[in-house]
């Protein structure tokens, strides 16, 4: 891992972002075209607002999302594929193909056979991704498979991870957040050529220590990326805050 510690998290976005767009480009270069896997989240707020004005042929990018919540409209405030119709799709302007996890359809498991079957088989780029309070990785919480090569999956959402999506604004209340999401699996992560996250905040400390520092676990499932061959942590002095040994900063 090539963790970089960053005075602000403006200043953190800028870094990931800029690196995701050169692997972008560089991808584009070899073969013509990229595969990337955009995340949401407040933690990728200021990362997407500037990976938007990269200099990037976004034509031809194909861009998938990590997850979606089972029963959510697009239009609801907290729908993951709305907020980056917002943040990345519509910003970004003239993209070669958004493919959206549709959480609201009315056969769950023909929406799944219909995103396994665009993803198998091809090469991903660029994953950008944060890590959620319970280390989830997309809304693969502990104890996350890590066996199944299934690439998109249904969930269950722990207690952790409801609270946070209650805490961070995005639902009126704790029983306002669905139990269930579509998410992309963890081995099917893992299956990025790159993986670029960005995290930040006090409440994040805990679990980057379980992610960079603890053992490789399903109840630390983003421990899972210490056994990734081309991963980038970009952090803030906040969600470093906890860790043994101090990253570099930039």
């Amino acid at each position: 891992m090539d963790v970089t510690l960053h005075p602000d998290k403006q200043k953190l976005g800028l870094a990931a972002a800029r690196e995701g767009a050169a692997a972008i480009r560089a991808a584009i270069a070899r073969k013509g075209h990229a595969n990337i896997i955009v995340a949401t989240g407040a933690s990728q707020l200021e990362m997407l607002e500037q990976l938007v004005r990269e200099d990037v042929d976004w034509t031809k990018v194909t861009a998938f999302h990590l997850d979606e919540y089972v029963g959510i409209p697009a239009t609801h405030p907290a729908s993951f594929r709305g907020y980056l119709q917002e943040r990345f799709v519509r910003p970004v302007g003239k993209l070669g193909e958004f493919i959206e996890v549709i959480g609201d359809a009315p056969d769950l498991n023909e929406e799944l056979e219909r995103l396994n079957s665009r993803i198998s088989g091809l090469d991903i780029d660029v994953c950008f991704a944060g890590v959620g309070e319970n280390c989830h990785l997309a809304f693969n919480d502990p104890p996350a498979d890590f066996e199944t090569d299934v690439p998109f999956i249904i969930v269950e959402l722990d207690a952790a991870c409801r609270q946070q999506q209650y805490g961070e604004g995005w639902f009126p209340s704790l029983e306002a957040v669905p139990a269930q999401a579509i998410s992309m699996s963890i081995r099917q992560i893992m299956k990025s050529r790159q993986v670029i996250l960005s995290v930040s905040d006090t409440r994040k400390a805990a679990a980057v220590k379980a992610a960079l520092e603890g053992p490789v676990t399903n109840t630390a499932p983003a421990s899972i990326l210490q056994t990734h061959e081309n991963v980038s942590v970009h952090l803030d002095p906040a969600a470093a805050g906890l860790l043994d040994s101090k990253p570099e900063g930039q």
